[in-house]
C-alpha cells in the first residue's frame, strides 16, 4: 500500500473508534512509523510502504484506537519548542502548562526549584531558556526521575539541573537552600472528578500525578505552607492550578504571608497558574 492509502485507512479506523481529531493522530503515527518528520510526511505519501512499516503502523493505530496517548506511542511530546521523552510513568506535557512557563520567564531568576518534576519539562525548559540559571527538580517517583534524567541529558543540561528523590521539599534534605523561583504542577484533580477525564489521561497517566485522592488541594496546602522557608527575599512561588482553584490557592498564599498574588489565565481564558512573592525585609 502507499502511504496515502495507509493514512486514509488509519484515520478511518480512529474515527470509528471515536478518537478525537483522528486525521491528525493518523498523520503523526504514520510519520513515526516511516521515521520522517510530520511536516514532511506529504512528500512520502505517494510511495509504497514496506510490509514491516505497515505492520508497525497498523499496531500503532490499533493501540491509539484503544485510547493510548500518541505521546506514549511515539515516546515523545513537544513542549515549548523542545521534544521531551514521555512514558506512562510521567504526565504528558500539555500546552496549558506553557502558561506557567511564560509567567516564570516574565521575571529574571538564577535558581529554580521544581516540585514534582515528572518528565522534567518545566525545570529543564526554564533553565534552558534562561542563560546562567540552574535548577533542582524533585519527585517521589524513581521511575519519573529516570525519564527526567534522560531528558536532561538530551538537552545538555546535566551540569545545570540536579534531580532529587523525595516528597516536595523533603527531597532537599537539610541543606537550607533558598530559591528565587519555586514552581510546581502538582496533582490538582479531585477524586470525584477522575471519572470525567478522557481515557487517555485516566487510564494511561500516573494516578499519583493527577489526584490527591481528596479535594484536589492537598498538594497546595503542603507546598504553600513550606514555601516561605525556601524562598529568597523577593522570590516567587508559581503553581499550576485547575480552572476553578484560583481563589482558594490565592487565599492560601495570602495566609502563608506571600504578597503580590497574581492569577494567570491560559490560552482559553481559564485560570491556570497562581503566583505569590516572598516580601523583601
Amino acid at each position: 500500500m502507499t502511504g496515502a492509502e495507509l493514512l486514509v485507512r488509519g484515520a478511518r479506523t480512529l474515527k470509528l473508534a471515536s478518537v478525537p481529531d483522528p486525521a491528525t493522530d493518523a498523520r503523526r503515527l504514520l510519520a513515526h512509523a516511516l521515521g520522517v518528520q510530520t511536516g514532511r510526511l506529504t512528500l512520502f505519501l505517494p510511495e509504497d510502504v514496506s510490509v514491516s512499516q505497515t505492520e508497525f503502523y497498523d499496531d500503532l493505530i490499533a493501540r491509539r484506537a484503544h485510547r493510548e496517548p500518541v505521546s506514549h506511542l511515539t515516546g515523545k511530546r513537544m513542549f515549548y519548542g523542545r521534544d521531551f521523552r514521555v512514558t506512562k510513568d510521567v504526565l504528558d506535557p500539555r500546552p496549558e502548562t506553557e502558561t506557567l512557563i511564560e509567567a516564570a520567564l516574565a521575571q529574571k531568576f538564577q535558581r529554580v526549584l521544581d516540585l514534582g518534576t515528572g518528565s522534567g519539562c518545566i525545570v529543564l525548559t526554564l533553565v534552558a531558556e534562561c542563560d546562567g540559571a540552574t535548577g533542582v527538580g524533585t519527585d517521589l517517583s524513581d521511575a519519573a526521575l529516570t525519564i527526567a534524567r534522560s531528558n536532561r541529558t538530551a538537552l545538555g543540561l546535566d551540569d545545570r539541573v540536579s534531580l532529587e528523590t523525595g516528597s516536595w521539599f523533603a527531597a532537599l534534605g537539610n541543606r537550607g537552600e533558598r530559591f528565587d523561583l519555586i514552581v510546581s504542577n502538582p496533582p490538582y484533580i479531585a477524586a470525584d472528578e477522575m471519572a470525567d477525564l478522557a481515557p487517555e489521561v485516566r487510564e494511561h497517566e500516573p494516578r499519583m500525578a493527577l489526584t490527591d485522592e481528596g479535594d484536589g488541594l492537598a498538594a497546595y496546602r503542603a507546598i504553600i505552607a513550606e514555601a516561605p522557608a525556601h524562598l529568597a527575599a523577593g522570590g516567587r512561588l508559581l503553581v499550576e492550578i485547575g480552572p476553578t482553584q484560583g481563589a482558594e490557592v490565592s487565599a492560601m498564599m495570602v495566609a502563608a504571608g506571600l504578597a503580590k498574588i497574581t492569577v494567570f489565565q491560559d490560552m482559553d481564558g481559564r485560570d491556570r497558574a497562581v503566583q505569590g512573592c516572598m516580601p523583601r525585609v
